[in-house]
């Protein structure tokens, strides 16, 4: 602080008690605060680790469940669609991996979970069927604008047809690379244009037309991204698996296992009657080309010896054959000359 003749003075700062017992005051009641919290926090840790380790005795099977662009209220209906066949349980990530971690040494099996705690994910306990209560957690879906800078979980088409918007907003579409024309003083769309790709993000202008020409492209829900069952983890899509198909792979590995056991001359219960099948083929050629005879080859080689007594032995057997085709035939065209007989009458009422 300078005085009039421009000489520097030392500034003195004054505290009025009441001031100073302010200060004080304010200090003990946040440190107060900061200690409430710490037990507060503390104490919702423990609830949450007591929590988790009884949802685990209860129930044997577990949904790992992405949340992303879930609300609240999503969420409530979620759990009460969920009311006595499954529990949701939501926690943050390190507390989660925390709370794992400490029941590792009594239940060890659960390590398969953490691999998959990471991104916004969340327990679904149940004991009820996997395959019904994984319908029941993607049943329920909510349509959502598209927004600019967000993933598109999936390929968004503007469908051609009349916007209802006035010719001066034309440019926006063809900056957009979208076909139009001027229909009854309005914006027409000539033919449908996709206009975002799944997987990329979406951008400004897109997220602008699409909320202009009020379409919500994108439906978000939970997710199953892993299943937990008694001691396994394994994808969602092994729920869509129906019996014929595993009948179908269960076939196909089979005539894997006999066609490698085949090639490798290795025995084994699929490739035994094939292996058996070829050494008996390999006996009969041998036999024939030698003098080698045994009881199923000399057959065999009386035919290939005498030709003509095979002709004449097969002779009677196409010969008995015949008659009995000639009989079959008589006896249908009797029977639908019989049909035709019977069309021919009246019914009992007319």
């Amino acid at each position: 602080m300078r005085t009039a003749n421009g000489t520097k003075t030392k500034q003195v700062a004054f505290k009025h008690p009441l001031a100073q017992l302010r200060i004080h005051l304010t200090k003990i009641t946040l440190e107060k605060l900061s200690i409430f919290k710490m037990g507060a926090s503390r104490a919702d840790k423990e609830l949450y680790f007591q929590k988790l380790k009884e949802l685990l005795n209860k129930y044997p099977s577990i949904f790992i469940v992405n949340v992303d662009n879930v609300g609240s209220n999503q969420m409530h209906q979620i759990r009460v669609a969920l009311r006595g066949k499954g529990v949701v349980l939501m926690g943050k990530n390190t507390m989660v991996r925390r709370a794992l971690r400490s029941i590792l040494s009594e239940y060890p099996q659960y390590e398969r979970l953490l691999p998959h705690v990471k991104g916004n994910i969340g327990f679904v306990f149940t004991g009820n069927d996997l395959k019904e209560v994984r319908d029941l957690i993607v049943a329920n879906k909510v349509a959502a604008p598209a927004r600019a800078g967000a993933f598109a979980p999936k390929d968004v088409t503007v469908p051609a047809g009349n916007t209802g918007m006035e010719p001066g907003k034309t440019s926006f579409f063809q900056a957009l690379g979208i076909p139009t024309k001027i229909a009854r003083g309005t914006i027409e769309i000539v033919s449908d244009v996709k206009v975002v790709t799944a997987g990329t993000r979406v951008g400004q202008s897109e997220a602008t037309l699409l909320n202009m020409l009020n379409i919500s492209p994108f439906t978000y829900g939970m997710t199953v991204v892993q299943i937990y069952d008694n001691g396994n983890t394994f994808s969602p899509n092994v729920l869509d698996i129906d019996e014929s198909e595993l009948v179908d792979r269960f076939l196909s590995g089979i005539k894997t296992i006999a066609a490698i056991s085949l090639a490798l001359k290795f025995p084994t219960i699929v490739s035994v009657s094939h292996t058996l099948v070829n050494a008996y083929k390999n006996l009969l050629a041998v036999s024939l080309a030698t003098e080698y005879t045994f009881e199923g080859a000399e057959k065999i080689k009386e035919y290939l010896a005498n030709p003509e007594a095979f002709a004449v032995a097969a002779a009677p057997a196409a010969a008995s054959s015949a008659p009995a085709a000639e009989t079959k035939a008589e006896e249908k065209k009797e029977e639908e000359a019989e049909e035709s007989e019977e069309d021919m009458g009246f019914g009992l009422f007319d």
